[in-house]
């Protein structure tokens, strides 16, 4: 079995002082009025790598999109459509059970997004984040490195391009003679999930746990656990065994299946911070992180010192 030293175990890279986001104690919801968009390129990426914040920026004011880039074809049992037909009644279920308003499938061919053309899937994106108003999107990291999937590079790289073009006033000039205006992303979290992958930001899931539970359960088609608790309590009834914490209808058999195996790697990013469980992810503040330039607040405080009168 691999150990926490195997190299086939993620070792993310952490950058700088970690940032620590916990749930927030304003009832009133700081973060009402602004949406979220989570674009993944299969069924099973949310579920690992951003459930539990998607369900705490939900809970504290969000409200979010699911934008899926691929058709998951080739995930899943029975025949490609098949495949396509029940990954997407999972992608249903686990929407709304993190409490996201809408799906949007963009039905790409799974494992093959890389022979899309990228100014279409980049101008869909930028007509969804103009007309939906996006404040801030999750995905994948768009240069992390040791990526085998191209669907997760093209998508990652996909976002970025339109995250900022979307503010510009001159670029799909057809959609804003529509109506829409220029409307930028304030801020991005990229995910964590591939060896020497960099983390500046760890978010606490602890008070979210369910929610991830449910959505890697929905997962059923193609997710390692998302059936795994009642195969297990099956082989062990063939066996005249039972395990107490399996009892139960199979859906609670599989979640708690989840509980119990399938959520170490949340305790292990956690633990360092003395959190239960987290997610890691590379945040990008409003701004960015290099403007190229000195900030307003700094220019006007140089020519408060350095400034003088006119004759």
């Amino acid at each position: 079995m691999p150990t926490p030293t195997d190299p086939r175990v993620p070792s993310y890279t952490p950058i700088g002082e970690v940032t620590i986001e916990k749930r927030s104690n304003n009832k009133d919801k700081p973060h009402q009025g602004k949406v979220l968009a989570a674009v993944q390129a299969h069924a099973d990426d949310i579920p690992f790598f951003c459930a539990g914040l998607c369900a705490k920026l939900i809970d504290e004011g969000y409200t979010a999109y699911l934008i899926q880039t691929t058709n998951d074809e080739k995930c899943g049992p029975g025949t490609m459509g098949e495949a396509i037909a029940q990954n997407e009644r999972e992608i249903e279920v686990l929407a709304r059970e993190i409490g996201f308003k809408q799906v949007i499938h963009l039905g790409y061919r799974n494992h093959f997004l890389d022979e899309a053309s990228p100014i279409e899937l980049r101008a869909r994106l930028v007509f969804l984040i103009r007309a939906l108003k996006i404040d801030t999107m999750t995905t994948f990291n768009p240069w992390g490195h040791w990526e085998e999937n191209p669907d997760h590079t093209v998508t990652g790289q996909a976002v970025e391009a339109a995250r900022w073009m979307a503010g510009m006033g001159k670029d799909y000039p057809e959609q804003l003679a529509c109506g829409m205006q220029p409307h930028s992303v304030k801020d991005l979290y990229y995910w964590a999930m591939r060896p020497e992958q960099p983390y500046n930001t760890v978010v606490d899931i602890s008070d979210y746990l369910d929610k991830k539970v449910a959505s890697m359960s929905a997962n059923k088609a193609q997710g390692p656990a998302g059936a795994a608790g009642r195969r297990l309590k099956a082989r062990l009834a063939a066996e005249g065994k039972r395990l107490p914490a399996l009892d139960g209808e199979e859906e609670e058999a599989d979640r708690q299946y989840i509980r119990l195996f399938g959520l170490q790697e949340y305790q292990r990013i956690g633990a360092p911070h003395g959190l239960q469980h987290a997610e890691p992810f590379y945040y990008i503040p409003p701004g960015g992180t290099f403007t190229g330039s000195m900030s307003g607040a700094d220019i006007e405080s140089y020519i408060a010192e350095h400034a003088e009168q006119l004759p």
